[in-house]
């Protein structure tokens, strides 16, 4: 089953609570993490394709993601291992401006495991391009985090802001799933 691929998006320090000095902490990234270690565990195990993408803004004025920033590094628990692409990005969609097709091309990919984050962010809009460009896509859910947000004075959960994003990816964009049910496509 070669034709799929694990894409792991953003999983970096500065997203974990749990980091000391982390710049921009999710509500949830630990969790997410663990099962997106579970997913590259299994993706190891059966020698397929993993794809690990990282953020840093191009500045060091950046809110988070600084460049060359232990912040920006990714995190331990999804550390790329030697032969494991690791494409940056300076942009929310991991396509933009970046060398993720070619790479997924060069590993004969049609079909993608999504997790990471931020939900509303990189993992909405990495979903939507990915689709656009005829991957089939799923998302794990329960491997993504994102933080709460605020339009108009009114706060939106964090926990809100994922299922709603999570609802309208899989309205019309991928199939998305628990990360156990997810396992079933690469066992």
């Amino acid at each position: 089953m070669s034709n799929i691929a694990l894409l792991l998006i953003d999983l970096q320090n500065d997203y974990y609570s749990t980091f000391e000095g982390a710049k921009w902490p999710l509500s949830g990234t630990e969790k997410a993490s663990e099962n997106a270690a579970i997913l590259l565990a299994q993706f190891r195990d059966n020698g397929m394709p993993v794809v690990h993408v990282r953020h840093e803004f191009p500045s060091d004025e950046a809110p988070f993601f600084v460049p060359n920033s232990d912040g920006a590094k990714i995190h331990p628990t999804v550390t790329p291992i030697e032969g494991e692409p690791v494409v940056l990005k300076h942009q929310i969609n991991s396509f933009r401006d970046t060398d993720l097709q070619r790479v997924l091309e060069e590993l004969n990919v049609e079909r993608l495991i999504i997790v990471g984050a931020m939900s509303h962010m990189c993992i909405d809009a990495v979903t939507r391009a990915a689709v656009d460009f005829g991957y089939e896509c799923h998302v794990a859910h329960d491997a993504c985090a994102t933080l709460d947000l605020e339009f108009n004075g009114v706060v939106v959960s964090a926990h809100n802001v994922h299922h709603a994003f999570m609802a309208a990816l899989s309205f019309g964009y991928c199939n998305v799933q628990s990360t156990n049910k997810l396992l079933d496509l690469v066992r």
